[in-house]
């Protein structure tokens, strides 16, 4: 058990540890597997992992897991070997919500697609910040697409078959047209990646590789308030980036050398 000295005096059944022990050894993704899922998962009902919650001290399952994670996520400081410039994109911010091994699972697959077409979706504000994507990945020598609301339709169809990763970018999680698109895109076995806020959504459920990313105003559909979402998102990508490269010069294939 992960979790010994948390669970003293708590008074826990032993399906009560049961379930804490699954929920630690699968921090990445039990919000999206969601409570329903977690309780199938370990046999149980949604009233036994509640009840867990509360004895823990927490509100609910959704707060109990964004407590849980950064208690159990591996030191960041391990695996960067360049910590000035991790801080200076505020790094360290991204990592409450994410672990710095999908960031590097995910540069590992953007090395791979050498024949493969990587197609980036997002609407709004978030195919603006989806379009610094593309072109930053088309400036790293990789053969990408984007696309928006407007266009996405024929292009996305007409490129399935070339299409090798996807990313799909939507700050409430709950965007059709982003949904729809990842869905068939892991249905065809294509890698995918979901860049959401960072609270329970149902995109990030469909992605081989899902980033919460901090929102401030979760209800801000016209995006009017002031909110660190799409800045940190733009960090995140650069973040990507700075790992692509390191990999690269790691199997000296450093694409500007």
């Amino acid at each position: 058990m992960k979790l010994e000295k948390l669970i003293q005096d708590k008074g826990l059944t032993d399906i009560e540890i049961n379930v804490l022990d699954y929920i630690a050894d699968h921090i990445d993704t039990v919000l999206s597997q969601g409570v329903r899922g977690v309780a199938r998962a370990n046999f149980t009902s949604t009233s036994t992992i509640m009840r867990l919650a509360k004895k823990m001290g927490y509100a609910g399952f959704v707060d109990m897991c964004y407590k849980l994670h950064p208690l159990l996520e591996m030191p960041v400081q391990a695996e960067q070997e360049e910590s000035d410039f991790l801080s200076s994109f505020g790094a360290s911010h991204l990592l409450n919500y994410n672990t710095y091994t999908q960031v590097k699972r995910c540069a590992e697959q953007i090395i791979l697609q050498q024949d493969k077409t990587i197609f980036i979706y997002g609407t709004g504000f978030s195919g603006t910040v989806g379009e610094y994507f593309y072109l930053k990945l088309i400036n790293m020598g990789k053969h990408c697409l984007f696309a928006s609301g407007r266009d996405s339709i024929g292009i996305f169809e007409n490129s399935i078959d070339h299409m090798g990763m996807f990313f799909g970018i939507s700050k409430s999680g709950e965007t059709p047209f982003v949904r729809d698109k990842i869905k068939t895109a892991q249905e065809n076995g294509i890698f995918t990646v979901a860049i959401t806020g960072n609270h329970e959504n149902s995109v990030g459920q469909f992605a081989d590789i899902w980033f919460r990313v901090e929102d401030l105003y979760k209800l801000d559909d016209q995006n009017v308030m002031p909110n660190t979402f799409f800045p940190q998102t733009m960090m995140l990508m650069e973040l990507i980036a700075y790992e692509y490269r390191r990999l690269c010069k790691i199997n000296n294939d450093d694409p500007a050398l």
